[in-house]
């Protein structure tokens, strides 16, 4: 927090004297605080620079930073930039709920009314679209039959950098040539991925993926053919007798959504509390604690990692702790806290398929320093079901096998596949 008092030649706060006498030295701001500070001293006079890009990312850092190291004093000394957030973003921060009318709700979100986003809203404001993709120039929408190329639109490098630029501050995030990838969640449950040239050869990359689902229900999905009423019958027995479940598929096969639709039937009596690097999650339950990562600032500090918040979650007393996307070290965590008694528990990890798994597994064991049988042991204790989702040709999500984790006669992992 930014405080008041001389400074001294070298940069460093001059002792201060409070009312007891005794002398107390305060750390100055930070170099990257302190020249945003004069960033938004600029905004506050109207004089904005003639660059309308480098305006945009410093108007959005310095939001980034003031928001977050000191609100109150933004909000006195900007109140012309303070904009509250609408009820939609509540999902921000910790304990949140997304509107459970994914796609109205979405309709509603300021962001959509960025000027930047004119000649794509209409496909994102249409029901019927999943994804879009901004690949340089060119732009694709998904209506549930696999991207399609949008006719009539065609973007100049800086109308794609615009937009990147403005959906990730709108996330709350920056992206410029030294942070060129970065993923963000906006109001209404969207998901933004933007990279940035040179990283990307063909020029500025963006990909929304927009949720339409106005409840996320086992009912719903069995509605809309991705299983029978047999196996929606099996899922809801799975979360009645709290067994713990790694959902697995490949990116975009619905992983995600139907993890949400099993936490959904959990008991109204129970505490679920979820962690993931962007928060897409969205459940239909009273007591939803939701946690997310934070990327480290500009100085590479303030960074909150997934491991860590696993860590704390332990200490929340969650009736149901959920994992939900297990990419690296925090898989360690995951199935230690699973092992202790937390069960009804859950996470997600990208596979190929049902066999592909162990590998998959093995793999993020070894970046937490885990041997393949110590895996083997701790999958096969910790979790009960392996629930395998893929998405056809015809752009339909199925569940695609169940299998659960043995060990085998080598020691290592094995998922047996059952019926």
């Amino acid at each position: 927090m930014l405080v008041r008092g001389r400074t001294s030649d070298s940069g460093i706060a001059a002792p201060t004297t409070p009312d007891n006498g005794v002398a107390r030295r305060h750390p100055s701001p930070p170099m990257g605080c302190r020249l945003l500070l004069c960033w938004g001293f600029i905004l506050s006079l109207g004089s904005v620079p003639p660059q309308p890009a480098l305006s945009a990312r410093l108007t959005a850092l310095w939001r980034r930073c003031a928001v977050r190291e000191e609100p109150d004093a933004y909000r006195r000394c900007m109140p012309d930039l303070f904009v509250p957030l609408p009820p939609s973003a509540a999902g921000r921060g910790v304990g949140g709920q997304f509107a459970p009318d994914g796609g109205s709700a979405l309709r509603r979100a300021d962001w959509l009314r960025h000027p930047s986003l004119e000649r794509v809203r209409p496909h994102l404001e249409d029901p019927a679209t999943t994804d879009v993709f901004v690949n340089g120039p060119q732009v694709f929408v998904d209506r549930g039959h696999g991207p399609r190329r949008a006719a009539g639109i065609e973007l100049s490098e800086a109308d794609a950098r615009d937009l990147a630029v403005s959906l990730i501050a709108a996330g709350g995030r920056h992206i410029d040539e030294s942070h060129p990838c970065v993923d963000v969640r906006l109001d209404g449950g969207a998901r933004v991925h933007a990279v940035l040239p040179p990283v990307s050869v063909s020029g500025t990359l963006v990909s929304i993926r927009v949720p339409r689902l106005q409840s996320v229900t086992v009912a719903e999905l069995g509605r809309r053919g991705m299983f029978d009423a047999t196996v929606g019958d099996r899922l809801r027995d799975i979360v009645a007798a709290r067994e713990n479940v790694l959902v697995t598929g490949a990116a975009g096969a619905g992983k995600t959504t139907l993890l949400s639709a099993l936490l959904s039937e959990a008991g109204r009596d129970e505490r679920i509390l979820t962690i993931e690097d962007v928060a897409e999650l969205r459940l239909e339950h009273p007591h939803h604690v939701r946690l997310e990562a934070r990327q480290p600032n500009l100085e590479g500090a303030g960074g909150i990692t997934l491991a860590r918040l696993v860590r704390e979650a332990l200490r929340m007393r969650p009736d149901r702790l959920v994992v939900g996307e297990c990419r690296g070290e925090e898989i360690r965590e995951l199935l230690s806290a699973l092992n202790t008694g937390h069960d009804g528990g859950a996470g997600t990890v990208h596979a190929n398929s049902l066999g592909d798994v162990p590998a998959r597994l093995e793999a993020l064991g070894a970046l937490a320093g885990l041997t393949d049988h110590a895996l083997a042991r701790q999958v096969t204790s910790a979790i009960g079901v392996v629930i395998h989702v893929t998405r056809d040709r015809d752009g339909i999500r199925r569940i695609g096998a169940l299998g659960r984790p043995t060990l085998g006669p080598d020691g290592r992992l094995h998922i047996e596949e059952v019926s």
